[in-house]
């Protein structure tokens, strides 16, 4: 297992790094952050509360520092998280300003809850035998992305495999990327399959959290071009995939043929798609 430990620790407001940094090193999965509350550490099936409250300067302090101070970086704001050197996500909440049904800002932020990224090489390796289209389901939280990372690398061993990371978090900076593999960072899903498989002739596309309609259109011509593709949604079962409007044309033109079902405790099974 890796982690890009201190680029955490570095975004935290010092008061917190050192308890932080004793508790949470090898098992810290999620650290929530509410002013006027302690934070809350997520400890696999252990939550563990600091004493002092979170304070206004303290989320401050995260924001800026995990964006680098750069209005390109902050400007994911408005989309509900933001993602920080090493990979980890942070869940953004608090009062948003909405103009025709779209967030254009956030007025006051209150509420983080840091996903710590790590990386688990030796994750996965039966799957990444099973044969044509895959697509893993889950839950947030339950190692979608990490699996997929995990298939890629293994994968780009002997084929071509382009990734479209759109927030950077498939394979953030000190993460071992696969040796025949392209990554586009920073693009939107549907645009960045289509500049790879105009591009970069990968024989294989991973793309992390089909959430669209326009993401499955650009998964459906990439099947069209006869690339094997590697996906993530979020659903907790195959029925609950299936049932699912946004996914409809992908069942009905079965573009995916094994769907990789991850549980909360990260094991997972594999089920054929059906009709």
């Amino acid at each position: 297992m890796t982690c890009a430990w201190k680029e955490l620790l570095a975004i935290l407001p010092p008061r917190l790094r050192r308890e932080v940094d004793m508790l949470g090193k090898d098992r810290l999965q999620e650290l929530r952050l509410r002013i006027g509350a302690p934070p809350e550490l997520v400890l696999g099936r252990e939550n563990r509360y600091l004493a002092e409250p979170i304070t206004r300067e303290d989320v401050d302090f995260v924001i800026n520092a995990a964006s680098r101070y750069s209005p390109w970086a902050a400007a994911t704001i408005t989309k509900g998280y933001l993602t920080a050197p090493g990979g980890h996500r942070i869940g953004i909440c608090g009062e948003a300003v909405c103009q025709q049904g779209r967030i254009t800002t956030m007025r006051e932020i209150r509420f983080l809850c840091i996903r710590i990224a790590r990386d688990f090489p030796d994750w996965g390796h039966d799957a990444a035998g099973l044969p044509g289209n895959l697509l893993i389901i889950g839950a947030p939280g339950w190692g979608k992305t990490t699996l997929l990372r995990c298939l890629s690398r293994r994968i780009a061993e002997k084929e071509t495999v382009s990734v479209v990371d759109e927030r950077g978090e498939l394979f953030p900076e000190g993460f071992t990327r696969g040796k025949r593999m392209d990554i586009l960072t920073g693009c939107p899903k549907a645009k960045g399959v289509e500049i790879l498989l105009r591009t970069m002739c990968p024989s294989v596309l991973a793309v992390d959290e089909i959430t669209a309609e326009a993401d499955c259109q650009a998964l459906l011509q990439a099947a069209n071009c006869g690339v094997r593709l590697l996906a993530t949604a979020h659903a907790g079962s195959a029925r609950d995939f299936q049932s699912r409007a946004v996914y409809r044309e992908l069942i009905q033109h079965r573009v995916f043929d094994t769907l990789v079902v991850l549980k909360p405790d990260k094991t997972y099974h594999a089920e054929r798609m059906t009709p």
